[in-house]
């Protein structure tokens, strides 16, 4: 058994928001002093209390560490980026007698190079933070009854962990005895801490917020569900946008088009100063930024909502869709028949007779509805009789004695097969049905449905709020049934009676028609559709290895509202990468190329202007990691 006489340990420290402090590392440390050490020569040499080769050496410190990146982005990657930019500025500057302005253009843009390299790093921390969540150690209960702190990585599957409140789970594993409150956020994103008693799944990563657990380790280190999410997050960064990978081909030719620009206004006017400064304006540093730091940021901020984004592009078709393929079952409804309703046929019978008899036919058999007829029975309190014999009969029902008599439940055709007369009724529409007689006179029924998922339809509005254009479910049910739900849930197509095959014909069909679609299923079984849309969505995910591994964006919960979010922070990662290309890379370099064409500002002005939209594209981006992300309204349609 669990002691929970040991007492609460400290409640580990949060790893969600990161300040800038904890990134200062050595090398950061060292950027800092490179930086403030030139910016004190340059206004020592402006003030004349050093010579001119204090400030050369100055500006040859300062220089080092952008020739390095530039030559290398030079001989690797076959691309001359904004280091080259600045130190041709810088040198130009410096050849051309503007001393001070070369040396000022290099330090803001060190400047705006660290503050980069800084906000890069904080949208990368809670990625960084969940590697180093998992406990070192464990505590082991062996076979003696010792209870053994030893590392992780000696423990095995089998081994019986104990965590107390207040503790990381180190494993993932099946409780085995205890009871308690664990906070799983860093799996599923969700606030509310779930119960766990034995029998529950638990995950490496998450906390004990209440209680204590005698965990039976099923994975440990790289098999867990942590370690692969940590995994396909970090890889998910590697992944460009479309958008990105279109900045980058611009980058690409556009510096050498800005290099013959420039000869060419340079042979016109024989400006130096005109040149610097324009040198300034055309570097395309802001485009290189615009939209890595978003993806990086947006992928990060979904991970702590329990979202896993698989890469940049599947971001921006996120954000682009206009079609939402469902699956039904287990997407839409939750996937298990439950008893909606008891019909009497004889007025002598009550409905607890009826369901008590229902139930002990149903005793012993697997059927799906015989499970949602016991969870009836044993919810309204009955005691299940067990029967004196019992017969399967295959595609029509089960037949066993109790209490002397012949009980039947299963189809109508079953009953009326088997010499029961049954009385005028009506059919259920989109329910199924098990009838039930004893001694040959007919019960009544019970009609049972799959339930549809708590707040499907106020997904289904929030996401047409948001630009959908079409909701389509996608089913194997019949028409009958999946008519019902798609009504209750006020889903625009409906397509039933469909094979895997079929349903990727169709989202294959709407794909065709101009639509971006995505598919939203189990993650399994709707595999081959969530590969033909242009987004793959499996939900519930948490636990299943094929499942994280077959969609393109993964939800650790059952809850779908983690679909509007995973939408709205695709759209709000969008449209940040827009306002940084327009508006911190067009408007402002446009502006400032216009101006130093016209004498109107010179290569000082230029460097300090330069910085702001350095700093509007890395603040802007980064919000994203930590602003709160504003879901519509699920409001009832007129």
């Amino acid at each position: 058994m669990t002691d929970p006489s040991r007492g609460p340990a400290p409640a580990p420290a949060t790893t969600r928001d990161v300040g800038f402090a904890s990134l200062l590392t050595r090398e950061r440390w060292i950027e800092i002093a490179r930086i403030v050490g030139v910016g004190i020569v340059v206004l020592l040499y402006r003030s004349g209390l050093v010579p001119l080769p204090v400030l050369f050496a100055a500006v040859a410190v300062g220089l080092y560490p952008l020739v390095k990146t530039g030559v290398l982005d030079l001989i690797h990657e076959r691309k001359i980026g904004t280091e080259i930019f600045v130190t041709i500025a810088t040198v130009i500057a410096m050849i051309g007698g503007e001393y001070v302005a070369g040396a000022i253009l290099m330090v803001i843009i060190l400047i705006a190079e660290f503050i980069a390299d800084l906000n890069t790093e904080r949208a990368r921390a809670s990625i960084k933070a969940l590697i180093g969540s998992v406990p070192e150690t464990a505590h082991v209960r062996r076979a003696d009854g010792r209870d053994v702190e030893v590392p992780i990585a000696e423990v095995k599957p089998g081994d019986v962990v104990l965590v107390r409140a207040g503790e990381k789970i180190p494993v993932d594993g099946v409780v085995r005895d205890g009871n308690a409150s664990v906070n799983q956020a860093p799996i599923t994103g969700e606030s509310v801490p779930q119960d766990k008693t034995p029998g529950s799944p638990v995950f490496a990563g998450t906390v004990v917020d209440l209680g204590a657990l005698d965990i039976e380790t099923q994975k440990i280190g790289g098999d867990t569900m942590f370690s692969r999410i940590v995994a396909l997050v970090e890889t998910a960064e590697e992944q460009q946008a479309p958008v990105q990978k279109l900045a980058d081909r611009v980058a690409g030719w556009l510096i050498p088009v800005v290099l013959v620009f420039l000869i060419a206004v340079y042979v016109a006017t024989r400006d130096l100063r005109m040149i610097i400064t324009l040198l300034i304006f055309t570097s395309p540093a802001e485009l290189g930024l615009a939209t890595p730091l978003v993806v990086i940021a947006a992928i990060a901020r979904s991970a702590r909502e329990g979202i896993l984004l698989k890469g940049g592009i599947f971001l921006e078709q996120l954000a682009k869709i206009d079609v939402v393929a469902f699956d039904k079952t287990g997407t839409l409804t939750l996937g298990k028949p439950e008893v909606v309703g008891i019909d009497r046929f004889d007025s002598s019978t009550s409905e607890e007779d009826l369901l008590r008899a229902a139930a002990a036919a149903e005793r012993r058999s697997s059927h799906p509805l015989a499970e949602a007829v016991l969870a009836r029975a044993h919810a309204s309190g009955i005691d299940v009789a067990e029967p004196a014999q019992f017969e399967v009969v295959r595609g029509r029902g089960v037949r066993v004695q109790l209490d002397g008599k012949t009980v039947l439940a299963g189809n109508e055709a079953f009953l009326s097969e088997s010499g029961v007369a049954m009385p005028k009724h009506d059919e259920p529409l989109g329910e199924s049905a098990v009838y039930v007689s004893a001694g040959g006179r007919a019960l009544g029924r019970l009609r049972l449905a799959d339930r549809v998922r708590p707040g499907a339809q106020d997904t289904i509005r929030q996401l047409k709020a948001t630009g959908v254009r079409r909701v389509v479910m996608l089913t194997g049910d019949n028409a009958a049934i999946a008519k019902r739900i798609g009504g209750e849930l006020g889903v625009d197509e409906i397509h039933a009676d469909l094979l895997p095959d079929a349903k990727v014909e169709i989202v294959k069909r709407l794909r065709g028609g101009g639509h971006r679609v995505a598919m939203v299923g189990d993650g399994i079984n709707d595999a081959p559709a969530l590969a033909a849309a242009d987004v793959g969505i499996a939900m519930g995910v948490a636990g299943t290895q094929a499942a994280l591994e077959a969609a393109d964006v993964a939800l650790m919960t059952d809850h779908l509202d983690r679909l509007v979010m995973a939408r709205a922070i695709a759209a709000k990662a969008y449209r940040t990468i827009k306002e940084n290309l327009i508006v911190g890379v067009g408007v402002v370099h446009v502006l400032g190329i216009i101006a130093a064409l016209m004498r109107w500002i010179g290569p000082v002005q230029a460097a300090i202007i330069h910085l702001g939209p350095d700093i509007l594209v890395f603040v802007n981006s980064v919000k994203l990691v930590r602003t709160r992300i504003r879901l519509p309204a699920a409001t009832t349609p007129a």
